[in-house]
């Protein structure tokens, strides 16, 4: 028994040694290793050129084009990193780099054309390919030095480097314009939060001064740190939790106003607290709900937030039994066109048709997550109104 076992061991030995052979050929390895070797590169590249980043990619950029050394020089030619020998060749590389910039063409300085030390006998040539962005911004310049006749064969891999880098480069731009325009983002949803609110929030705090201080104090804080919370210099990104406790401030200072009128329900799973979704994602749904769906509706009603955990997501609601709205006019435009108050519309016993910024959490949404996690609401005219998101309970590159 036990030598027919150690037979099919073997057996089994030899046919995964063999299919590794078949799986590891050099090729597969050498493409393997040039994929990895420039997912090193990218990482640091992502965030913007800079001297650290130039230091950090800068080895592994010198592998995929072959050279014996490799400059990355900012778009002024000043050197950022150097990698390999032949560093004394730097003031004529930078010299070369600043010709390529000017010229926004690959420069190539001969052997014949080359101060040489004596630890510089053997360079063959020296070239700059500067680094263009979107095909006009030279942002930098790639430069390596060889100790052969640079043939197509090299000049070929610096050009594909080099537009490798101008792609990284170019995705690191197109983060930092995300990140401007959710910055900007946010500052309109804290700009509507003022004039909504705010103006409300002191008349609320003021009605109470003489007659119950001590409840005038207890509004005065629980605005200090809504206002604290929401005018905050933070990331993108929060925590379900922090934004329910901020909500929380914010009904209380509304409930001090409306009193028995507004009545206020709360079911979130204890799972779901520390989901990650955009900052101020949540705020503007309670908003609208007490604004425009009680407001206009006699005797008030309830505001209902659930958050439930839906496997991989998590998904977030807020309801109203207000006056609603009609559905087709949630098709036939802008979220943010269609609030309950305006004329012809359900509540129509005010004429004020602001908003609260419905269209700017769909589109943060949908930039954060992708195009399945956009809002839902679900309403008609006298039966309330209810919004609803999905957010991932894990995604990459999202934390708060």
């Amino acid at each position: 028994m036990w030598g027919v076992l150690i037979v099919v061991v073997a057996v089994v030995v030899l046919v995964v040694v063999r299919t590794r052979r078949v799986l590891t050929t050099p090729a597969e390895r050498a493409v393997h290793d040039t994929l990895h070797t420039a997912s090193l590169a990218a990482r640091p590249l992502r965030g913007g050129l800079d001297e650290e980043s130039a230091v950090e990619a800068a080895p592994h950029l010198k592998l995929l084009t072959g050279a014996q050394a490799l400059a990355i020089l900012g778009p002024d030619g000043v050197v950022l990193a150097w990698t390999g020998p032949h560093e004394a060749l730097s003031e004529q590389v930078s010299e070369a780099a600043v010709r390529a910039i000017d010229g926004r063409r690959r420069v190539l300085v001969a052997h014949g054309d080359l101060e040489r030390g004596p630890a510089d006998q053997v360079v063959r040539a020296v070239v700059a390919q500067p680094l263009l962005v979107d095909d006009t911004d030279v942002v930098g310049v790639l430069a390596v030095v060889t100790t052969s006749e640079p043939g197509p064969a090299t000049l070929g891999a610096l050009t594909e480097v080099a537009r490798y880098v101008c792609g990284q480069l170019e995705l690191a731009e197109l983060d930092a314009s995300r990140a401007r325009l959710d910055r900007a983002e946010v500052r309109a949803l804290r700009a509507q939060i003022s004039p909504h609110f705010i103006y409300n929030a002191l008349g609320t705090i003021a009605s109470f001064v003489r007659t119950d201080p001590d409840r005038a104090r207890e509004l005065v804080l629980e605005f200090a740190d809504f206002t604290r919370y929401s005018f905050r210099a933070a990331g993108e990104y929060t925590v379900l939790a922090d934004e329910l406790r901020n909500i929380d401030r914010y009904l209380t200072l509304e409930r001090a106003r409306f009193g028995d009128q507004l009545e206020v329900r709360l079911q979130v799973a204890p799972e779901v607290l520390s989901v990650a979704l955009p900052f101020l994602a949540l705020q503007p749904l309670v908003e609208n709900a007490v604004r425009h769906g009680l407001s206009g509706k006699p005797g008030g009603g309830t505001v209902t937030i659930v958050a439930t955990d839906a496997g991989p997501d998590a998904v977030i609601s807020v309801e109203d039994d207000g006056v609603g709205m009609d559905p087709e006019l949630l098709r036939s435009g802008e979220l943010d066109a269609v609030v309950p108050g305006a004329s012809g519309r359900p509540g129509s016993g005010t004429s004020e048709a602001a908003h609260v910024g419905l269209a700017n959490v769909d589109d943060r949404l949908r930039a954060a997550f992708g195009n399945d996690y956009g809002l839902v609401v679900d309403t008609a005219p006298g039966a309330g109104t209810k919004v609803s998101m999905r957010v991932p309970k894990f995604r990459p590159g999202v934390r708060a």
